[in-house]
């Protein structure tokens, strides 16, 4: 299993190259992103919409709403479960990893509940944590 960190995400919304191209050509039958990216990619839309200054920047951000919602409807979202919260416990307990951001533990924990790969560009805050694997589409 791949799942998409929220760069990677983006990147294949906006139809990037690279990732397309990787996207098709993965040897694996299972590609999807966590519950916690979901998360992020969802607030961010919203709060682009709360902020719109004008009519037009909220007619464009209602599109980019809609557009995302059409995005993760396609794609799996694999939810935070009772394996996560045992790995988010134990990543949590590791003073190494105290300096990693809440949603990038959430996100490596729901990763290794799964033994899955996590695609992300943001490559240096999760190879702190050893166990995940992590490939990069984006560079």
């Amino acid at each position: 299993m791949h799942l998409l960190d929220t760069d990677t995400l983006t990147h294949l919304h906006a139809g990037h190259p690279r990732v397309v191209n990787h996207l098709r050509d993965v040897d694996d039958p299972v590609v999807g992103t966590t519950v916690i990216t979901k998360g992020e990619l969802l607030r961010g839309r919203i709060e682009f919409l709360l902020k719109a200054p004008k009519g037009a920047d909220l007619l464009r951000a209602q599109q980019w709403l809609t557009r995302t919602e059409d995005l993760l409807a396609q794609i799996l979202v694999v939810p935070f479960d009772e394996n996560a919260a045992r790995e988010f416990d134990r990543l949590r307990a590791n003073q190494a990893y105290r300096k990693i951001g809440r949603a990038d533990l959430l996100i490596a924990s729901i990763v290794l509940a799964n033994q899955a790969i996590l695609v992300t560009r943001n490559v240096r805050h999760f190879r702190q944590i050893h166990a995940v694997q992590i490939v990069n589409w984006v560079d």
